[in-house]
């Protein structure tokens, strides 16, 4: 008798968010969006300018409060959650225009990051050799202040500082924008080997087509609804015209 093939067990997804709408006062925002990032694994949010993406990524945050929908990460409940309780709870965040401290070292920004740890920094705080393996420009100039940095050494930091707080769920919002091209292809080198040697999970916003192939999964948005998703493997110059600024 042959046995049969066992059945995979479904994949309970890292960030699960579901019928979510976020209203401006009386403006309808965000549209019964639904969307999840499964463990291990690079999400990619595509969409014009002014369709919702920096909103939704608020609102993972808890930067904004939905109306309607819910969100969890794993299992666990976000709705009525802080920003700092979220990011204990394992949420990184990489802002549009990255907000690096200009006034602390390289160093002192990174040692921030520690805060988003449930625990706190410590009181011997270290930076972990494999923030330097991911980001070696890094390590040589730990007493430069943030400020001197070009835009690209800052988003590198800016990643850098987020990881700190050892987070399960990597938000980036655009981080290529306003960086030379050959610093576009090191930031994104790195954002993939982050997911495949470390297990962090990354939803990201980007526009870089390059950058968007390295994602496992996109969704689109338009409207404030998710209009389209599957594979970047399937990726069609259709979905790409019609949403990506290439």
């Amino acid at each position: 008798m042959v046995n049969p093939v066992p059945t995979p067990l479904p994949i309970t997804p890292l960030l699960d968010i579901t019928s979510l709408n976020v209203y401006y006062g009386e403006s309808h925002i965000l549209r019964n969006v639904d969307l999840s990032v499964e463990p291990g694994k690079m999400v990619c949010l595509i969409g014009r300018n002014g369709v919702g993406k920096t909103t939704l990524l608020k609102t993972i945050l808890g930067l904004l409060q939905p109306r309607t929908g819910n969100m969890q990460l794993s299992g666990t409940s976000l709705l009525n959650k802080r920003p700092d309780q979220r990011a204990r709870l394992g949420i990184g965040y990489v802002p549009q225009g990255r907000e690096i401290i200009s006034k602390l070292t390289i160093q002192e920004n990174l040692i921030l990051g520690l805060e988003a740890r449930p625990q706190g920094r410590g009181k011997n705080p270290t930076i972990p050799e494999q923030i330097f393996q991911l980001f070696p420009a890094l390590q040589s100039m730990l007493g430069r202040m943030g400020g001197d940095l070009s835009g690209g050494q800052q988003q590198q930091l800016a990643i850098a500082r987020a990881l700190m707080g050892n987070p399960r769920l990597l938000v980036l919002d655009e981080p290529t924008e306003g960086i030379q091209p050959s610093i576009i292809l090191e930031i994104e080198a790195a954002v993939r080997r982050i997911v495949e040697t470390t297990g962090v999970s990354v939803l990201l916003v980007e526009q870089h087509l390059h950058f968007v192939r390295q994602a496992d999964w996109y969704y689109a948005m338009q409207k404030g609804g998710i209009v389209a998703s599957g594979s970047t493997d399937e990726l069609s110059k259709q979905v790409i015209q019609e949403f990506l600024a290439v």
